[in-house]
Order: C-alpha cells, then sequence, then structure tokens
C-alpha cells in the first residue's frame, strides 16, 4: 500500500535503546555477566562476533524471567536447535542437534545421545548474550520482532543461514502505519540494521 504525502508526515520516528549483553538467567556465574532485567519488550540471542554481537534470534515477551525459564526446559527438553558455538561464533551453522520439528519426531534419537546434546545445551547457554529493549505495546513488539527476522532472513551475508526459519511473525499489516526505528546503542551488531520500518 502507498502511503499518501499526507500520510508520510504522520510517520512516528522511534529510537529504541539496547540493552545488554546480559547473561542467559542461571548462567551468570560463567560469563561474569549481569542477569537479564524483568521487562516487557523484545530480546535478542546473540553470538560474540567479530568485533560485535551476532544477532541469532529476536523474541518477544510480557515477562523476561518467565520467558527464559520457558526457553531454558525448551533446551533441556532437546526440543530446540543446537549449534557447535565455535562454528557460530564464525557464523557457520554447524549443528549438532536440530529441534522444532525433528526433535518432535527423533525422541529416540535424542534420548540415545542426550548427554552429549545436554552438554551442547550448556555450552550454547553460556555463550548467549542476550541484549534487550523496552517496548510495552503488544502489536509494536511483534511487529518490531518481525522486523528482525525478517531482515535476518532476507540478508545475502553467509551468518544469515544461522537463523532458524518457520517464526510464527506477525508483520505490520497494510491498514497499520509504519514506524520507523532508530536502533541506539554503542554496540555492533550483525544483524540488526541501525534503522528498521516496522
Amino acid at each position: 500500500m502507498e502511503l499518501q504525502q499526507t500520510d508520510i508526515s504522520k510517520i512516528e520516528v522511534r529510537e529504541i535503546e539496547w540493552q545488554g549483553p546480559f547473561s542467559w538467567t542461571g548462567y551468570e556465574n560463567h560469563n561474569n555477566l549481569d542477569t537479564i532485567p524483568e521487562t516487557e519488550g523484545i530480546y535478542l540471542w546473540t553470538f560474540e562476533y567479530k568485533d560485535g554481537y551476532l544477532v541469532y534470534c529476536a523474541g518477544i515477551t510480557k515477562s523476561t524471567k518467565k520467558r527464559f525459564r520457558q526457553h531454558t526446559l525448551g533446551y533441556k527438553s532437546g526440543n530446540y536447535t543446537v549449534f557447535n558455538i565455535n562454528e557460530a561464533e564464525q557464523g557457520r551453522r554447524v549443528e549438532i542437534w536440530h529441534g522444532w520439528s525433528y526433535a518432535r519426531t527423533h525422541r529416540e534419537e535424542f534420548n540415545e545421545r542426550k548427554d552429549e546434546i545436554l552438554s551442547a545445551v550448556e555450552e550454547q547457554l553460556k555463550s548467549f548474550r542476550v541484549f534487550v529493549a523496552q517496548i510495552p505495546e503488544k502489536r509494536e513488539r511483534a511487529r518490531f520482532e518481525a522486523a528482525i527476522m525478517n531482515s535476518i532472513y532476507g540478508s545475502t551475508e553467509p551468518w544469515a543461514e544461522l537463523a532458524d526459519r518457520g517464526m510464527a511473525l506477525s508483520k505490520r499489516r497494510k491498514d497499520e502505519m509504519p514506524i520507523f526505528i532508530k536502533n541506539i546503542n554503542g554496540i555492533k551488531f550483525y544483524g540488526l540494521p541501525k534503522t528498521l520500518e516496522i
């Protein structure tokens, strides 16, 4: 949908400040990072990469505390994809275990390889660097998440292959006015553009 000239003048420009890096909840003693603050907004899972951080995944939540407990359970139950961390920190996707639908249909394999997979889970959770931004409005969170992930999916950079596909994303509808987001931080992110239209 093309916006009329009068509509363009109404487009909101918003600055979003990212806080972090934080430790994955429960791993603070392993990486000497602070605990994720309790917030309502959007979060990034990143790996240390070159001179900054490589975004693997964006997510939304009403409570970071509750959501990260759910994610930890998902990892330790074998439901999430687990990587070789040395490769991930080079921007390369080398899986130790493929989660999601594969995990649901291969429980016997998971049980046979459980020690190996759970050891890799521990390494992955230790290595994650988490960033958060406060966004109280639910619909805006969903649009922001979709814009970040679709930006990664559309990238031709090799590291874009690291991000899992198949997320349930809810991008801006045609009847919604765009919002231009300026991501404010002193950190270099790979996978998070400095400006995004959501």
